[in-house]
């Protein structure tokens, strides 16, 4: 049966790249129905500061199916970003990222890597809740759910089950974020046991992805969070040999869009000299998404036949290993002419009869825990220094809250700070039940804020401080 697809062309090199990819895998015996929409800087540019419009939200949810090539988001301004936006809209919650070595004929010092990132693709910091609260100080929030790190990692040990994968590594920075990244670690922790014939573990981020830069042939898959993910996966394609070649898919429970890693290149839009190679692998894995195996498997072993050959676009020809040099509409022509063809030298690939790329996105239940407020920070724009600000600020105490610590910008400088913190004018004052035993009243609250604002000090927000079943849910300053 044929598939609906929505297909957007892009911009920079992706109208050519997008052009290429779809020759080939129609070339191969893609049975799909594509759908053109139009994204990025033409819908940017007539004011959908979104960069997408209602029609073509229609389509991506008939089809249900995304291919997409590299689109320009502005810079600056209202503007966002348009792969978060479809990412987050339609829920895919999974950025797949394979990444692989194809020694001799793509320079690398790494030449076994075949690895996977599994990046969380909704939440972290990509929530893009930002704030400017003072002259000096801006936000961004960091929102890591439970669900969310559920449905990432749970994909991750099933992706590794479907694809024969026999590590998965989860990176996180817990020992700093204790909350936020302490919850996808534990929940990495929690859900391994239900896979015993996996063998897992568990690294920082920061030598995580120093090890994936010098060993990456050491990792198999690894599963993190949105802005690490983003990171480590550019590491990865690039230690393996280029960004250009990466593919990429983006699973949810009802869709999934593929794209390339790349950017849109607007360099060298129109010269007919792009690799639409990343595309290309991202549209093997849209095949093999929608059940057409057959046709990945094709198409992939005759794209292996081609590198091998030594037919290459001008990023990674190389006179050593390469055999011609061609542009996009001819790297494509070749890669057409070796359909029915299997690489000598690599590994032919095998999709045909396999399974589909894993969708899990089954959580665990959660029942509501016993929450209390036990407490407020109030964060004031202030110029001053901290002594004054503690003193001051403790006269507002009463009706049962006291201040208990003042922090900037995270570390602790009232009471017993050092001269030798630089502030800023951004304060976290804490206020805490005067009596541990007795849970705040939001009245309390609103009484403290009462007293705060008729001081004539500037509250610019709060965070309730709170405890469930008991447990602290919230972090200390840094020095208490």
């Amino acid at each position: 049966m044929t598939t609906p697809i929505s297909v957007a062309y892009g911009d920079g090199i992706g109208p050519e790249i997008m052009e290429a990819t779809l020759r080939v895998i129609t070339a191969a015996g893609a049975r799909i129905a594509p759908e053109v929409i139009e994204i990025g800087e033409k819908v940017y540019a007539r004011g959908q500061t979104a960069g997408i419009d209602s029609a073509s939200w229609d389509s991506l949810r008939r089809t249900k199916v995304f291919l997409k090539s590299p689109i320009t988001t502005p810079q600056g301004g209202g503007f966002k970003s348009l792969n978060v936006t479809v990412r987050k809209t339609l829920g895919l919650y999974a950025n797949v990222r394979p990444c692989v070595s194809f020694h001799p004929y793509v320079a690398t010092k790494h030449e076994t890597v075949d690895m996977v990132i599994v990046r969380e693709n909704e939440e972290d910091l990509y929530a893009g809740i930002e704030h400017r609260q003072s002259d000096e100080v801006y936000q961004c929030l960091k929102l890591v759910s439970r669900p969310g790190c559920e449905k990432i990692v749970r994909y991750a040990f099933e992706y590794a089950r479907a694809n024969g994968r026999k590590r998965v590594t989860c990176m996180t920075k817990d020992n700093i974020m204790k909350l936020t990244d302490g919850l996808f670690h534990k929940v990495f922790d929690e859900v391994k046991v239900e896979y015993p014939e996996i063998k897992t573990d568990h690294m920082i981020i920061d030598i995580g992805a120093a090890r994936i830069a010098t060993r990456p042939e050491d990792f198999d898959v690894v599963v993190t969070l949105n802005l690490y993910g983003d990171i480590i996966s550019d590491i990865a394609a690039e230690v393996t040999g280029s960004v250009g070649l990466g593919g990429s898919s983006n699973i949810g429970d009802q869709c999934a869009m593929f794209e390339a890693v790349h950017g849109s290149a607007p360099d060298i839009a129109g010269q007919n000299v792009a690799n639409p190679s990343g595309l290309l692998l991202a549209a093997v894995m849209m095949l093999v998404h929608i059940g057409q195996g057959d046709v990945a498997e094709k198409v992939h072993n005759a794209w292996l036949a081609t590198l091998e050959e030594g037919v290459h676009t001008g990023d990674i020809y190389h006179e050593k290993v390469s055999e011609l040099r061609v542009g996009t509409k001819a790297f494509a022509d070749a890669v057409i002419e070796r359909l029915g063809r299997t690489p000598t030298k690599f590994a032919p690939v095998k999709y045909a009869g396999g399974p589909p790329i894993a969708v899990a996105g089954r959580v665990t239940a959660t029942h509501p825990a016993r929450k209390e407020l036990v407490g407020v920070d109030v964060f004031l724009h202030w110029r001053g220094a901290a002594s004054a600000l503690g003193d001051q600020l403790a006269k507002v105490n009463g009706d049962g809250m006291t201040l208990s610590m003042i922090s900037n910008r995270g570390v602790k400088v009232w009471p017993n700070g050092l001269p030798e913190t630089f502030c800023t004018d951004h304060w976290r004052c804490r206020f805490l039940a005067t009596d541990s035993s007795h849970p705040l009243q939001l009245s309390q609250v609103l009484s403290l804020l009462m007293r705060i604002g008729n001081a004539h000090y500037d509250f610019v927000k709060t965070e309730h401080l709170y405890t469930f079943d008991g447990v602290s849910g919230f972090s200390l300053g840094q020095g208490q």
